[in-house]
C-alpha cells in the first residue's frame, strides 16, 4: 500500500499551516515543494511520508530552521537541492514532548512532536517508583498530551483472572492512585490481549500517541500486539533485575488499522525535566494548593514558621517524601532557568564580538 501524508493525520489544519511555511521553505529549497510528515529519524536522514509517498531526504538541521533538528512527528516542507531531497522548513508544531538534554548540556531534547496522547508504559515485572512516574507525567502534561498509565505483562501476575485484578496491578495501582488519581490506568497483556481494546478510547484516528518507558518495560511488544504484527524488534529482560535491553533505537511513527498513530522510543533512563514549572504545578497540585495556606509567599516549606505544607507534613496528609521530590525538581528547574539565562548571554556576546571583528 502506497502510503501518503493523508495517512498520517494531514488534516486541513495542517494544510493551511504548510502552505504559509511554503514561503520560507523556498528560501532553502527548489521547487517541487511538497509537504510530509517525519516517521523516522536517523543520524543525517529521515523517512517522511509525504503528499506523494515515502521518502528518504536528508535532514540537515541547520538547512531545516536555525537549530531546531526535526523530530519524529514534525510536519515538514520537502524540496530539491543540488544533493537531492532535503528537509526544506518544519512547520511549527502544535506540541513538543520534551526534556532536558541527558548529555547534562543546558538544552532541550525533544523528543517527538505533535502528540495528542503519552502511553506511559510500566511492567508488572519491576518495581514502581513513584517519583519516576511523576516525572515521566511533568513531561507528558508539559507536551499538551493526555497521559495514560499502561501496565503491561499482567501475564506474569499469577493472581490476574477475568476481572483483570491481581496482587501486583493492584500494589501498582495504589501507587499510581496517590501520586495521580485523576490519571487513567489501563492493564494489559501482550500474551492473552487483556485490556488492548482498553486503549481504543485513546487511539481514534488520526491521533498520535507516544509511548515512554524504560527499557524492557514492554512498548515495542505492545506495539506489535496493537499492529498485529512483528514490527518493532523486542529483546529478552533479564530476570535478576528487570532491566532490558534498547531493542528500539529509533523513534518510529507507526501507523495502526484504525488509523491511529503511535510513536515507539527507545527506552528512557534519565528523565530531565525541562521549562516545565506548570506541569509541575499540576503534578503536585496538592502541594501547590497547600501553599498558599503559607504564611510567606515565598514558603521554601522547611524551617519557616506558618508553613501549611509542613503542617500538612506532620498531620500524616502529605508524605515526606513526596515533599521531598518536589523540591528535588523545583530546584532542579530554577537551576536549569539560571544556566539557560547564563547561556543565552553567553552566545549574545558571542554574536557581538563576531559583529565587531566583521567591521
Amino acid at each position: 500500500m502506497n502510503e501518503t501524508a493523508e495517512d498520517f493525520g494531514f488534516t486541513a489544519l495542517w494544510k493551511a499551516e504548510a502552505d504559509r511555511a511554503q514561503e520560507t521553505a523556498l528560501t532553502v529549497a527548489n521547487p517541487p515543494l511538497r509537504t510530509g510528515r517525519i516517521v523516522r529519524v536517523e543520524r543525517g536522514e529521515c523517512d517522511v511520508v509525504t503528499t506523494d509517498g515515502r521518502e528518504r531526504v536528508a535532514s540537515d538541521s541547520l538547512r531545516s530552521q536555525d537549530d531546531l533538528a526535526p523530530v519524529t512527528g514534525d510536519w515538514v516542507i520537502v524540496g530539491e537541492t543540488d544533493t537531492g531531497a532535503v528537509i526544506a522548513h518544519i512547520v511549527q508544531r502544535a506540541s513538543t514532548l520534551a526534556r532536558r538534554d541527558p548529555s547534562e548540556q543546558v538544552i532541550e531534547q525533544v523528543l517527538a512532536a505533535n502528540i495528542d496522547n503519552a502511553f506511559l508504559v510500566h511492567g508488572l515485572d519491576r518495581p514502581l517508583r513513584a517519583g519516576r512516574l511523576e516525572r515521566f507525567l511533568v513531561l507528558a502534561w508539559d507536551s499538551g498530551a493526555q497521559p495514560v498509565v499502561v501496565l503491561t505483562k499482567a501475564d506474569v501476575d499469577d493472581d490476574v483472572g477475568e476481572e483483570g485484578a491481581g496482587s501486583i496491578a493492584e500494589e501498582l495501582a495504589g501507587v499510581i492512585a496517590a501520586v495521580a488519581p485523576d490519571v487513567p490506568v489501563c492493564l494489559t497483556s501482550a500474551v492473552s490481549r487483556l485490556g488492548l481494546d482498553d486503549l481504543d478510547q485513546w487511539l481514534t484516528p488520526g491521533t498520535t500517541t507516544a509511548l515512554l518507558g524504560e527499557s524492557g518495560s514492554g512498548k515495542s511488544t505492545l506495539v506489535n500486539a496493537l499492529l498485529g504484527s512483528e514490527v518493532q524488534e523486542t529483546g529478552e529482560v533479564r530476570g535478576s533485575d528487570a532491566k532490558g535491553r534498547h531493542t528500539t533505537i529509533t523513534r518510529d511513527l507507526l501507523r495502526l488499522e484504525s488509523g491511529a498513530l503511535l510513536v515507539d522510543t527507545p527506552g528512557i533512563r534519565a528523565v530531565g525535566l525541562w521549562d516545565a514549572e506548570d506541569a509541575l504545578e499540576r503534578v503536585f497540585g496538592d502541594i501547590v494548593e497547600l501553599s498558599d495556606g503559607c504564611k510567606f509567599n515565598d514558603c521554601s516549606h522547611g524551617v519557616e514558621p506558618g508553613c501549611a505544607v509542613r503542617a500538612a507534613v506532620e498531620s500524616g496528609e502529605v508524605d515526606i517524601r513526596r515533599l521531598d521530590r518536589f523540591a528535588i525538581m523545583a530546584a532542579e528547574l530554577e537551576e536549569q532557568a539560571e544556566k539557560q539565562v547564563e547561556r543565552e548571554r553567553k552566545e549574545e556576546k558571542r554574536k557581538n564580538h563576531r559583529r565587531k571583528n566583521k567591521r
